[in-house]
C-alpha cells in the first residue's frame, strides 16, 4: 500500500488546468459578426474526449487482462481480477452508450453550423477505440465491410504503424483460444465426454426428423421438404464438430474462427456452467460477449444517429454515413464463435452425467 508522500491539490493532481482548457471549439477560432461561433461544437467536443478518456481506463483494465492471458499458466484465483476488470469494461460501455443521448440533444441544423470544419476528421482516426477492438481480437482483415487501405489509409503514418504492430501481436481471442485448447474435462483416460453428448445429439436429431417424417406438426409436403433439409444442415452442423475436415471447411467459409478443440472445450463449459470450478470461466466468457454486444449496440445508436444527423450524406471521413455504420454493426464482432455456441447447447435434463472423477475435479474442495 502507498503511503501520503505530502498534501495533494485536487486540481493540481487531477490536472484540470490541462483538462479544462483543452476544448477549443474550430468555430470559435474562425468566428466573425456575421458567422458567430458554433454554440454546440463544445458539446460535440467534450462528448469525444469523454469517449477517448473512458476508451483510455478501457485499454488500462484490457491490457491488465492480456497480460495475465500472455503467461503459460493462468492461476485460478487470476479469474476473480479478470471477470473484475471484464465487467467493469462493460459498465464503461453502458455508460458511453448514453452519451449518444446527451449528443443529440444538439439538432441537426446545430450541427451543420461547424461540420464543414471538421473535414476530413472521423471516427476512423480514434486510435484508442481500434486498439480496443484489436486487442479484443477484431483485426482489419476481419471486417467485411471495409478493406483494409480504406480503413488504414484514414490515420497519419504515426498511427497506421502503431495499429499495424498491434496487429502482429496475440489479441484476448488469440489468448482465449490458447486457454480454452488446455481445458484438461472432455477426454480422459476413463471418460470421452463427446461419445456421450453425440449420443444425446443423435436421439434428438432422429426424433427431430420422426416427427417431421410422420407430419405430427400438420405439415404440408412442401414445409416438409423444407425442415427436412434444414434438419440436414443442424446435423452437418454439428457433425462440424466433430470431424476436423469439416470444421476446416466452416472456418475456411469464414463462419468459425475457433480451433475444433477450442470451440468443444467452450461448449463444455457453458454445458455445466454450474461446476464450480467453471463458474468464473463460464462468467468469463458470458462478459467477452457482453462486450460484443454492447459494441454492437454503440455501433447502431451510432448508426441511427448518423442518419438522424446527415440523412444519405457522405460521412466527414469519407465514408457512405449511416450505411456504413450499420454494416460495421452487423459485422465487426471478436467473439462470433462464442454467440454461435448456443446452437449446441441441450436441456439440463439430457446433459450426460459425468463420472465421479471428472465430478471431484471440478469441485472446489476436490473429495
Amino acid at each position: 500500500m502507498h503511503q501520503s508522500k505530502g498534501p495533494v491539490y485536487y486540481s493540481q493532481y487531477l490536472m484540470l488546468d490541462t483538462l479544462l482548457s483543452a476544448q477549443e471549439p474550430l468555430s470559435r477560432k474562425f468566428a466573425t459578426n456575421e458567422n458567430p461561433e458554433a454554440h454546440d461544437e463544445m458539446l460535440f467536443i467534450v462528448v469525444h474526449q469523454s469517449y477517448e478518456i473512458w476508451f483510455k481506463q478501457m485499454l488500462h483494465d484490457l491490457n491488465s487482462v492480456l497480460e495475465v492471458f500472455n503467461k503459460p499458466v493462468i492461476q485460478d484465483q487470476s479469474f476473480g481480477m479478470i471477470t473484475n476488470r471484464l465487467h467493469r469494461i462493460t459498465k464503461i460501455q453502458t455508460m458511453i452508450l448514453s452519451y449518444l443521448d446527451i449528443l443529440e440533444t444538439m439538432t441537426p441544423m446545430e450541427f451543420l453550423e461547424f461540420r464543414n470544419l471538421l473535414i476530413p476528421a472521423s471516427g476512423f482516426q480514434s486510435t484508442q477505440f481500434r486498439e480496443i477492438e484489436i486487442k479484443l481480437g477484431l483485426k482489419t482483415t476481419d471486417r467485411e465491410s471495409v478493406n483494409q487501405e480504406f480503413f488504414l489509409g484514414r490515420l497519419s503514418a504515426k498511427d497506421k504503424n502503431i495499429l499495424v504492430k498491434l496487429e502482429t501481436e496475440a489479441s484476448l481471442f488469440d489468448l482465449m483460444e490458447k486457454w480454452l485448447e488446455r481445458t484438461p474435462y472432455t477426454n480422459q483416460d476413463t471418460f470421452n465426454f463427446w461419445e456421450e453428448y453425440k449420443k444425446v445429439i443423435h436421439t434428438m436429431l432422429d426424433t427431430d426428423r420422426k416427427t417431421i417424417e410422420t407430419n405430427a406438426a400438420g405439415l404440408t409436403e412442401e414445409n416438409k421438404k423444407n425442415q427436412l433439409e434444414n434438419l440436414k444442415v443442424t446435423e452437418y452442423t454439428f457433425l462440424s464438430l466433430f470431424d476436423q475436415d469439416k470444421h476446416d471447411e466452416v472456418v475456411k467459409a469464414g463462419k468459425r474462427k475457433l480451433s475444433q478443440k477450442a470451440i468443444l472445450n467452450a461448449l463444455f463449459i457453458l454445458l455445466y456452467r454450474d461446476e464450480p470450478m467453471l463458474s468464473l470461466p463460464h462468467k468469463m466468457i458470458s462478459l467477452l460477449m457482453d462486450i460484443d454486444e454492447n459494441f454492437t449496440t454503440w455501433r447502431y445508436r451510432h448508426a441511427l444517429m448518423a442518419q438522424r444527423m446527415l440523412g444519405s450524406k457522405i460521412g466527414t471521413g469519407g465514408s457512405s454515413g449511416h450505411e456504413y455504420l450499420k454494416k460495421a454493426a452487423d459485422t465487426n464482432k471478436a467473439f462470433k464463435d462464442l454467440f454461435n455456441l448456443s446452437t449446441y447447447l441441450l436441456p439440463k435434463s439430457l446433459l450426460p452425467e459425468l463420472p465421479d472423477q471428472v465430478k471431484k475435479q471440478l469441485n472446489f474442495q476436490n473429495v
